[in-house]
């Protein structure tokens, strides 16, 4: 890279990402007539995985809004659309495009939150004839090195210790050095199974006419997955929309967002959630702005609203997220690559239909097909719990939820389905593999009632195929397994068991394996 010597007028193009949608970022505090910012829809971004039809939109729509707002606070944009001509459909193609068209003496960016792009751009500014420059995306509590710091010298990374870090650091619901209960954390109030009779708010949707963008997609011929109702798109893609939603959640869902945020039910798609996960990774919305929303509400409400409600829902975002941002950044690119149980099972061709048997693993396929979404426990007991007792290919299973979700991008989505879901990191973010029978899913859930098969059973052909998965799951991975201090109960079960009922436990696992495209 040469630094040209500085001139008076030298042109500068600045690079925003479709995840950069930060209005607030220090860029746009000045205005200069000799930056411009450059924004492009590319196939480069629409093609590296099957992506969600909703997805490619939010993005879409959000770049828009965003380059709108930029230009009617007299900013000089560019805005590349998917079909204009002069587009390359490649970040490096483009941007060397530009730089020569706009006689360009200086290239700024912002860091990339995924490796792929990071890389990309810091190899294409290694070899860069002009000065370049890169900067925070000033959204993350942490910057990426810092969980990597806190946990120099230790084997295990545990989140627990690194939240109660934030929560010191930022002076989050604390009190002097202590958390202002005396309790740090209420996971254990967090679990809670909703009452048959309970009928939770509606969701608050947005309402916008995408059609000319779904056109566009279409005819662009881009490959995507899942339904969408292009009169009627539904999630927030600004920052007045983005506020509108986190305010519908403090104000009707928080009190019992804490209760109910594991539990799931064929009736609601959306329960107590705050669906604020697009905003918040697509940086339209500060991570610090929505849990402080959540904690001035309880500090004005505390009889309404308990500390069990607000702390879990700050835990999601200034300790998980972060902390998965962390783990991303300390063990890219290998991560992406890990399979400690050596999983290579091709995933069913149901998981982009819902069409089977299985009523819990059809309602939340259905579900992520029709809205990009599903909550975490969707994501992790139901999907992601088949497809670990399953053992599939941690890839395929990368590919399906980096897809799927409208708020899947890769530091957020790898970490918590390869780690936390698929244990292919052998234990890096979760200390035991996110396993269960039926019994869990009955707990947890409304989705055993009226199923094809039955809960309760472990073989025959009514059987739940949770029930012999999770006893063959054990049997399978105990040279890798065995020793987990966190599940030795299932091996001491698994020993005492009759050895003709386990025989006949793992002959069922094996005939549904065998078949596992009709259960």
């Amino acid at each position: 890279m040469l630094d040209n010597e500085s001139t008076t007028h030298m042109n500068t193009l600045r690079l925003i990402l479709g995840d950069q949608l930060n209005l607030s970022h220090s860029w746009y505090s000045t205005l200069d007539d000799d930056t411009t910012y450059l924004m492009m829809e590319m196939r480069q971004e629409t093609d590296y995985t099957t992506h969600h039809i909703q997805k490619v939109v939010a993005f879409f729509v959000g770049m828009r809004e965003m380059s709108k707002a930029l230009e009617d606070a007299g900013h000089k944009v560019v805005y590349l659309r998917l079909d204009d001509t002069e587009n390359k459909q490649n970040l490096i193609e483009n941007l060397g495009h530009f730089i020569q068209k706009l006689d360009i003496g200086k290239f700024e960016y912002q860091l990339p939150d995924e490796y792929r792009l990071d890389e990309q751009l810091t190899n294409y500014c290694n070899d860069l004839q002009i000065e370049s420059q890169s900067y925070d995306t000033e959204h993350f509590l942490t910057n990426r090195t810092d969980l990597r710091n806190f946990f120099e010298g230790k084997k295990t990374y545990l989140m627990e210790s690194f939240y109660r870090s934030m929560r010191r650091k930022y002076d989050i619901l604390m009190d002097g050095d202590q958390p202002v209960t005396g309790q740090w954390n209420y996971d254990a109030s967090n679990r809670k199974k909703m009452p048959k009779s309970h009928v939770p708010p509606e969701p608050i949707l947005m309402d916008r006419n995408v059609s000319d963008i779904v056109s566009m997609i279409k005819k662009c011929e881009v490959k995507t997955i899942g339904n969408i109702d292009e009169n009627h798109f539904i999630w927030p893609v600004n920052i007045i929309e983005s506020r509108e939603v986190l305010q519908y959640f403090i104000d009707n869902l928080l009190q019992y967002f804490g209760d109910f945020q594991d539990a799931m039910t064929p009736q609601f798609w959306s329960l107590y959630h705050s669906r604020v996960s697009f905003a918040l990774n697509s940086k339209i919305i500060s991570p610090l702005e929505v849990v402080n929303a959540a904690i001035n509400k309880w500090k004005s409400n505390p009889d309404l609203i308990s500390i069990s409600q607000v702390e879990g829902f700050v835990r999601q975002i200034i300790g998980w997220r972060e902390y998965m941002r962390g783990i991303y950044w300390t063990k890219m690119p290998e991560f992406s690559e890990l399979n400690y149980l050596n999983n290579t099972r091709k995933l069913p061709s149901w998981f982009w239909t819902g069409e089977t048997k299985m009523k819990c693993m059809s309602h939340t396929i259905k579900q992520s097909i029709n809205y990009a979404y599903a909550h975490h426990i969707q994501r992790l007991m139901i999907t992601g719990n088949f497809a670990l007792l399953a053992g599939i290919d941690p890839d395929e299973v990368d590919q399906w939820y980096l897809g799927i979700y409208i708020d899947a991008i890769e530091w957020v989505e790898i970490t918590n389905t390869r780690g936390m879901s698929q244990f292919a990191d052998g234990g890096i973010v979760g200390t035991k593999p996110y396993v269960s029978s039926a019994n869990y899913i009955d707990k947890m859930s409304h989705y055993c009632k009226d199923c094809y098969y039955d809960k309760k059973v472990k073989t025959g052909p009514k059987a739940c195929p949770f029930n012999s998965f999770y006893w063959n799951f054990y049997d399978r991975n105990e040279d890798k397994l065995a020793k987990n201090p966190r599940i030795g109960m299932a091996y001491r079960t698994l020993a005492k068991m009759d050895p003709e009922k386990k025989a006949d436990i793992l002959t069922q696992a094996n005939l549904y394996l065998s078949d596992i495209e009709n259960i």
